[in-house]
């Protein structure tokens, strides 16, 4: 590991609005903010929204500047990603944003039944080949629908064609209402000061002309399934994580 990895996790330690709980400790002990998070972490009674897989963690920053009157938390996994927005944070003095270092999939151990308002996933992996990966699909649907407020939404804005096709079919054989859809944000002029937060992945993509799809929806229901139907993979290459230099790119397929 570099040496600027460990001084970024090293910095994570000292910030009061980061958590990083080993998953021995968060099955043995429980996590104390579960259902707690507007008394005991923000001290306020405004809505939460998550930015899940939130990377470098600029929606969740640009959102909390924002909305005063809203509480954000990002979540990943990746902390020396994470370190950027958490640093924004510190160093502006944000109280109500916050991050949490986790995988997503353990969502139901951080936040307790009706606590989340909204959720937003910006720029996910698609996931091409992996049905149970995609953080659209029903295995997190069902994580996402029991800690959402009964009308809460879900965001999604990504570059992928086959994200948004999937992410479109499982709306439609689950019948969630949908509130906002485009498949080209900035030709919509849907672009709000909200929807033209540019995440470091999104400039990546716009610089190479992709379009941007966007998604606003509530999903429901306690019987859901998986679409059945086949789309065609993304023909381009994707941004290796690492690296934004084309002789690192792996590809989508």
């Amino acid at each position: 590991m570099s040496k600027n990895k460990l001084a970024k996790f090293a910095d994570l330690t000292t910030y009061g609005h980061v958590i990083q709980l080993s998953y021995n400790k968060l099955i043995s002990e429980g996590f104390p903010f579960k259902g707690n998070w507007n008394r005991d972490f923000f001290k306020n009674d405004h809505p939460i929204v998550l930015e899940l897989g939130c990377g470098k963690g600029e929606y969740t920053v640009g959102l909390a500047r924002l909305f005063p009157d809203k509480n954000f938390i990002g979540i990943d996994i990746k902390g020396s990603r994470m370190w950027s927005g958490a640093k924004e944070v510190h160093l502006n003095e944000l109280s109500n944003c916050g991050f949490v270092r986790t995988n997503i999939e353990l969502l139901s151990h951080f936040f307790a039944e009706d606590e989340v308002s909204e959720i937003w996933i910006t720029f996910p992996d698609p996931q091409m080949k992996r049905t149970n990966k995609r953080l659209t699909a029903v295995r997190f649907l069902k994580q996402y629908s029991e800690i959402l407020l009964p009308e809460g939404v879900i965001h999604l804005k990504t570059d992928s064609d086959f994200l948004y096709q999937y992410t479109l079919a499982t709306i439609e054989v689950n019948h969630f209402p949908v509130q906002v859809n485009t498949c080209d944000l900035y030709t919509s002029g849907l672009a709000d000061e909200i929807l033209s937060i540019r995440t470091y992945y999104e400039q990546q993509w716009l610089d190479r002309g992709k379009t941007i799809k966007y998604l606003r929806y509530i999903p429901h229901g306690v019987n859901l399934k998986e679409p059945e139907v086949e789309i065609e993979f993304d023909d381009y290459r994707s941004f290796g994580r690492n690296s934004t230099n084309r002789d690192h790119l792996e590809t989508r397929k």
